[in-house]
């Protein structure tokens, strides 16, 4: 009589057992099954790159991503940060920094994905209407971002103020100033992100001012800028990714979301022709 109790006892043991193992496998798949929105991660400047991608969340919410933004006050982080995938992808720069910055960093390596917008550079003034009125020795100030330098040049170049040495293009820098009439004082000692502070503080005859800083800076784009560059030479702001991650799904999300007309529309919009989208 014991044994037969036992072994009956047994018996319900392991279908117990049975019945618990087989509801853990049930949610197990069940757990595999759901489906939870991937995350994707993008550096960019507050100005206007996150306010952009701002408006990019709910249409690659739509596609099954949480987008989130990390925004970088300078343009050192953020390609550090991609670099040590902190990141998935940052928005923020243009091919002549982008290139300068992996000759620099020989680690750093990345592509571009994507061309978004354009930020034509300005040059701003308290005192005077244009780069003609500009007075014998004026001081001024400009970024000091070698990339920088040969977008901004050529703006004074064009405006028949210097010349610059024969074929430097947009690798022009201050040495290559070989006529320079007005013996035109540039400054380059600021970081960009100052520039606009720079201006506001009244330093300077002129202040050649990124677009995004201006924007961010608050400076009057409109009224105070006396020249800028062509819609023309203008570098595009790019998506930019580590290598090996151009196929990924949510990548390539980013940047058709991006290049939709939704938000075409918004940065025409919401920018005034200070920033101008890449059709």
């Amino acid at each position: 009589m014991k044994k037969w109790f036992l072994l009956l006892l047994v018996g319900l043991l392991s279908l117990t057992l049975a019945a618990c193992g087989g509801n853990d496998e049930a949610g197990e798949q069940g757990t595999e099954g759901t489906n939870e929105n991937k995350k994707l991660v993008v550096g960019a400047s507050a100005v206007p790159h996150a306010e952009v991608l701002e408006k990019a969340k709910e249409l690659l919410k739509e596609k099954g991503i949480d987008l989130e933004i990390e925004v970088f006050t300078d343009y050192i982080l953020p390609n550090v940060a991609l670099h040590e995938k902190e990141i998935d992808a940052n928005y923020f720069q243009t091919p002549g920094y982008l290139a300068l910055q992996m000759e620099d960093n020989p680690d750093f390596d990345f592509v571009s994905v994507g061309e978004i917008h354009k930020e034509p550079i300005g040059i701003y003034s308290k005192e005077f209407n244009n780069l003609n009125e500009l007075p014998d020795g004026a001081k001024i100030i400009m970024s000091n971002s070698f990339s920088d330098h040969g977008r901004i040049l050529p703006i004074f170049e064009r405006e028949g103020i210097i010349t610059l040495k024969e074929g430097v293009g947009d690798q022009a820098r201050v040495e290559d100033i070989v006529d320079n009439p007005k013996n035109l004082d540039f400054s380059t000692l600021i970081e960009a992100k100052l520039l606009a502070s720079s201006f506001e503080n009244g330093e300077g005859d002129a202040v050649v001012i990124n677009t995004n800083y201006a924007l961010e800076g608050g400076v009057n784009i409109a009224e105070d800028g006396i020249a800028f560059e062509g819609d023309d030479v203008v570098p595009a702001n790019l998506i930019v990714i580590n290598k090996g991650d151009e196929e990924r799904e949510e990548i390539k999300a980013l940047v058709e979301v991006l290049k939709s007309d939704e938000i075409k529309q918004f940065i025409k919009e919401e920018y005034a022709g200070a920033v101008i989208t890449v059709e």
